[in-house]
Protein backbone atom coordinates (compact mmCIF):
# COMPACT_ATOMS: atom_id res chain seq x y z
CA UNK A 1 0.00 0.00 0.00
CA UNK A 2 1.07 3.24 -0.65
CA UNK A 3 2.18 5.92 1.70
CA UNK A 4 -0.58 8.29 0.38
CA UNK A 5 -3.12 5.37 1.31
CA UNK A 6 -1.72 4.88 4.59
CA UNK A 7 -2.18 8.53 5.16
CA UNK A 8 -5.40 8.53 3.99
CA UNK A 9 -6.57 5.44 5.95
CA UNK A 10 -4.94 8.07 9.15
CA UNK A 11 -2.32 5.03 9.61
CA UNK A 12 0.16 5.34 12.12
CA UNK A 13 3.58 6.39 10.04
CA UNK A 14 6.96 6.89 11.30
CA UNK A 15 9.59 9.07 9.26
CA UNK A 16 12.84 10.71 9.99
CA UNK A 17 14.63 13.74 8.71
CA UNK A 18 18.22 13.54 6.41
CA UNK A 19 20.25 17.13 6.98
CA UNK A 20 23.49 15.54 5.53
CA UNK A 21 23.24 15.14 2.11
CA UNK A 22 25.06 12.65 1.08
CA UNK A 23 24.45 9.06 -0.59
CA UNK A 24 26.05 7.19 1.92
CA UNK A 25 24.27 8.63 5.09
CA UNK A 26 20.87 8.19 3.12
CA UNK A 27 21.51 4.58 2.78
CA UNK A 28 22.49 4.16 6.69
CA UNK A 29 18.89 6.07 7.15
CA UNK A 30 16.92 3.66 5.30
CA UNK A 31 18.47 0.79 7.46
CA UNK A 32 15.84 2.51 9.90
CA UNK A 33 13.31 0.80 8.12
CA UNK A 34 11.42 4.29 8.44
CA UNK A 35 8.18 4.45 6.32
CA UNK A 36 8.97 7.80 4.87
CA UNK A 37 12.30 9.50 5.03
CA UNK A 38 12.23 13.71 4.61
CA UNK A 39 15.34 15.12 3.06
CA UNK A 40 15.64 18.89 4.38
CA UNK A 41 16.35 22.07 2.46
CA UNK A 42 15.22 24.14 4.63
CA UNK A 43 17.89 24.23 7.72
CA UNK A 44 20.56 22.07 5.84
CA UNK A 45 23.16 23.15 3.47
CA UNK A 46 21.38 20.22 0.79
CA UNK A 47 21.88 21.60 -2.87
CA UNK A 48 19.15 20.23 -5.22
CA UNK A 49 21.98 18.28 -6.82
CA UNK A 50 22.35 16.57 -2.75
CA UNK A 51 18.74 16.14 -3.13
CA UNK A 52 18.82 14.19 -6.15
CA UNK A 53 21.09 11.87 -4.86
CA UNK A 54 19.52 11.47 -2.13
CA UNK A 55 15.94 10.97 -3.51
CA UNK A 56 16.99 8.15 -5.65
CA UNK A 57 18.44 6.17 -2.90
CA UNK A 58 15.39 6.59 -0.30
CA UNK A 59 12.82 5.70 -3.33
CA UNK A 60 15.23 2.67 -4.47
CA UNK A 61 15.06 1.44 -0.94
CA UNK A 62 11.25 1.28 -1.47
CA UNK A 63 10.79 4.13 1.19
CA UNK A 64 8.52 6.98 0.30
CA UNK A 65 11.25 10.43 0.18
CA UNK A 66 9.35 13.68 0.84
CA UNK A 67 11.15 17.00 0.91
CA UNK A 68 11.19 19.55 3.41
CA UNK A 69 11.82 22.61 1.11
CA UNK A 70 12.91 25.52 2.03
CA UNK A 71 9.97 27.70 1.35
CA UNK A 72 6.84 27.85 -0.21
CA UNK A 73 8.12 28.53 -3.50
CA UNK A 74 6.53 27.11 -6.65
CA UNK A 75 9.86 26.71 -8.77
CA UNK A 76 11.34 24.94 -6.11
CA UNK A 77 8.57 22.38 -5.23
CA UNK A 78 8.25 21.63 -8.98
CA UNK A 79 12.20 20.85 -8.79
CA UNK A 80 12.24 18.32 -6.05
CA UNK A 81 8.98 16.80 -7.28
CA UNK A 82 10.67 16.15 -10.39
CA UNK A 83 13.85 14.64 -9.33
CA UNK A 84 11.03 12.42 -7.72
CA UNK A 85 9.91 12.90 -4.47
CA UNK A 86 6.95 11.67 -3.29
CA UNK A 87 5.51 14.61 -2.15
CA UNK A 88 6.61 17.69 0.20
CA UNK A 89 6.56 19.07 3.28
CA UNK A 90 6.12 22.99 3.24
CA UNK A 91 7.07 25.28 5.74
CA UNK A 92 5.32 28.10 7.94
CA UNK A 93 2.08 27.80 6.06
CA UNK A 94 -0.44 29.95 8.01
CA UNK A 95 -3.58 31.07 5.78
CA UNK A 96 -5.67 28.33 3.44
CA UNK A 97 -4.37 30.76 0.25
CA UNK A 98 -1.31 29.88 1.37
CA UNK A 99 -1.78 26.18 1.43
CA UNK A 100 -3.61 26.35 -1.66
CA UNK A 101 -0.12 27.36 -3.41
CA UNK A 102 1.29 24.37 -2.01
CA UNK A 103 -0.98 22.26 -3.27
CA UNK A 104 -0.90 23.99 -7.26
CA UNK A 105 3.39 23.67 -6.89
CA UNK A 106 2.57 19.96 -6.54
CA UNK A 107 -0.27 19.01 -9.22
CA UNK A 108 -0.26 19.37 -12.55
CA UNK A 109 -3.34 21.20 -14.39
CA UNK A 110 -6.37 21.41 -14.33
CA UNK A 111 -5.76 20.71 -10.11
CA UNK A 112 -2.58 22.98 -10.30
CA UNK A 113 -0.07 24.97 -12.26
CA UNK A 114 2.84 23.22 -11.82
CA UNK A 115 4.76 23.31 -15.43
CA UNK A 116 5.87 19.36 -17.03
CA UNK A 117 9.51 18.30 -17.46
CA UNK A 118 10.83 15.22 -18.69
CA UNK A 119 13.31 14.45 -15.58
CA UNK A 120 13.78 11.66 -13.43
CA UNK A 121 10.34 10.91 -12.05
CA UNK A 122 8.98 10.57 -15.37
CA UNK A 123 11.49 8.49 -16.66
CA UNK A 124 12.97 10.99 -18.46
CA UNK A 125 10.22 11.11 -20.42
CA UNK A 126 9.18 7.39 -21.03
CA UNK A 127 6.50 7.37 -18.50
CA UNK A 128 5.28 10.56 -18.23
CA UNK A 129 1.50 9.30 -19.02
CA UNK A 130 1.84 7.15 -15.97
CA UNK A 131 3.38 9.66 -14.04
CA UNK A 132 0.69 12.26 -14.33
CA UNK A 133 -1.87 10.14 -13.13
CA UNK A 134 0.48 8.99 -10.20
CA UNK A 135 1.28 12.50 -9.49
CA UNK A 136 -2.32 13.60 -9.04
CA UNK A 137 -3.70 11.05 -6.72
CA UNK A 138 -0.83 9.82 -5.04
CA UNK A 139 1.58 12.71 -4.55
CA UNK A 140 1.45 13.94 -0.77
CA UNK A 141 1.53 17.68 0.52
CA UNK A 142 1.97 18.21 4.38
CA UNK A 143 2.26 21.23 5.71
CA UNK A 144 4.13 22.73 8.24
CA UNK A 145 1.99 24.63 11.57
CA UNK A 146 4.86 26.43 12.99
CA UNK A 147 3.63 29.96 13.87
CA UNK A 148 0.62 30.67 15.98
CA UNK A 149 -1.22 32.27 13.02
CA UNK A 150 -0.91 28.60 11.47
CA UNK A 151 -2.87 27.56 14.75
CA UNK A 152 -5.39 30.15 14.56
CA UNK A 153 -6.11 29.14 11.10
CA UNK A 154 -6.02 25.73 11.00
CA UNK A 155 -9.80 24.99 10.00
CA UNK A 156 -9.26 26.94 7.14
CA UNK A 157 -5.77 25.97 5.92
CA UNK A 158 -7.10 22.64 6.46
CA UNK A 159 -9.94 22.72 4.82
CA UNK A 160 -7.66 23.48 1.43
CA UNK A 161 -8.63 20.85 -1.32
CA UNK A 162 -5.21 18.52 -1.88
CA UNK A 163 -3.88 19.19 1.60
CA UNK A 164 -3.03 15.97 2.87
CA UNK A 165 -1.89 16.58 6.36
CA UNK A 166 0.20 18.77 9.01
CA UNK A 167 3.39 18.31 10.91
CA UNK A 168 3.82 20.48 14.01
CA UNK A 169 7.37 22.17 13.72
CA UNK A 170 7.90 22.98 17.86
CA UNK A 171 10.61 24.94 17.95
CA UNK A 172 8.98 27.57 15.38
CA UNK A 173 5.95 27.34 16.87
CA UNK A 174 7.03 28.07 20.36
CA UNK A 175 9.60 31.09 18.65
CA UNK A 176 6.06 32.99 17.38
CA UNK A 177 5.14 32.85 20.99
CA UNK A 178 8.40 34.67 22.03
CA UNK A 179 9.49 31.34 23.94
CA UNK A 180 11.47 29.33 21.75
CA UNK A 181 11.97 25.82 22.94
CA UNK A 182 9.63 26.75 26.12
CA UNK A 183 7.46 23.89 25.12
CA UNK A 184 6.32 23.67 28.87
CA UNK A 185 5.64 27.30 28.70
CA UNK A 186 1.67 27.92 29.21
CA UNK A 187 0.72 29.64 25.79
CA UNK A 188 2.93 26.75 24.28
CA UNK A 189 0.45 24.10 25.58
CA UNK A 190 -2.73 25.72 24.78
CA UNK A 191 -0.87 26.20 21.18
CA UNK A 192 -1.37 22.78 20.81
CA UNK A 193 -4.13 21.74 22.79
CA UNK A 194 -5.91 23.54 20.47
CA UNK A 195 -4.29 21.97 17.53
CA UNK A 196 -5.19 18.73 18.98
CA UNK A 197 -8.52 19.97 19.48
CA UNK A 198 -8.88 20.69 15.90
CA UNK A 199 -7.38 17.60 14.84
CA UNK A 200 -9.50 15.67 16.53
CA UNK A 201 -12.94 17.67 15.47
CA UNK A 202 -11.59 17.47 11.78
CA UNK A 203 -10.34 14.10 11.79
CA UNK A 204 -7.13 15.29 10.64
CA UNK A 205 -3.99 13.93 9.97
CA UNK A 206 -1.79 15.26 12.52
CA UNK A 207 2.09 15.08 12.87
CA UNK A 208 4.81 16.07 15.26
CA UNK A 209 8.66 16.24 14.69
CA UNK A 210 9.80 14.82 18.19
CA UNK A 211 13.61 15.97 18.00
CA UNK A 212 15.33 14.08 20.66
CA UNK A 213 15.99 10.47 19.24
CA UNK A 214 14.46 9.18 22.61
CA UNK A 215 11.36 6.56 21.66
CA UNK A 216 9.74 7.37 24.63
CA UNK A 217 9.50 10.66 23.21
CA UNK A 218 8.04 9.48 20.12
CA UNK A 219 5.20 7.54 22.02
CA UNK A 220 4.40 10.02 24.63
CA UNK A 221 3.44 11.95 20.65
CA UNK A 222 1.51 8.42 19.41
CA UNK A 223 -0.43 8.21 22.49
CA UNK A 224 -1.69 11.92 22.06
CA UNK A 225 -2.99 10.69 18.76
CA UNK A 226 -0.23 12.58 16.05
CA UNK A 227 0.11 10.03 13.32
CA UNK A 228 2.48 11.23 11.31
CA UNK A 229 5.68 11.18 13.23
CA UNK A 230 8.96 12.14 12.79
CA UNK A 231 11.90 10.57 14.47
CA UNK A 232 14.81 13.55 15.32
CA UNK A 233 17.29 13.49 12.27
CA UNK A 234 20.42 12.09 11.51
CA UNK A 235 22.76 14.43 13.08
CA UNK A 236 21.33 14.21 16.81
CA UNK A 237 21.92 9.88 15.64
CA UNK A 238 25.23 10.72 14.84
CA UNK A 239 25.81 12.86 17.87
CA UNK A 240 23.77 10.92 20.61
CA UNK A 241 25.56 7.51 20.13
CA UNK A 242 29.02 9.17 20.05
CA UNK A 243 28.69 10.81 23.24
CA UNK A 244 26.92 8.41 25.07
CA UNK A 245 29.48 5.92 23.39
CA UNK A 246 32.61 8.07 24.76
CA UNK A 247 30.92 8.77 27.98
CA UNK A 248 31.00 4.97 29.00
CA UNK A 249 34.58 4.69 27.88
CA UNK A 250 35.31 8.04 29.72
CA UNK A 251 33.91 6.18 33.05
CA UNK A 252 36.37 3.04 32.21
CA UNK A 253 39.21 5.24 32.55
CA UNK A 254 37.62 6.76 35.35
CA UNK A 255 37.30 3.28 36.96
Amino acid sequence: MSLKQRLKNRETTYGTWLTIGHPSIAELMCQGKFDWITVDMEHSSITMADAEQVIRVIDLAGIAPLVRVGHNDPNLIKRVMDAGAHGVIVPMVNTPAQAAQAVASVKYPPVGFRGVGLARAQGYGASFESYKDWNQNESIVIVQIEHIDGVNNLEAIMSTEGVDGFIIGPYDLSGSLGMPGQFDHPEVVKALDRVKKVSKEMNLLSGFHVIPPDPADLKVKKDEGYQFLAFSLDTLFLGDTLRNGMKEVHGWIID
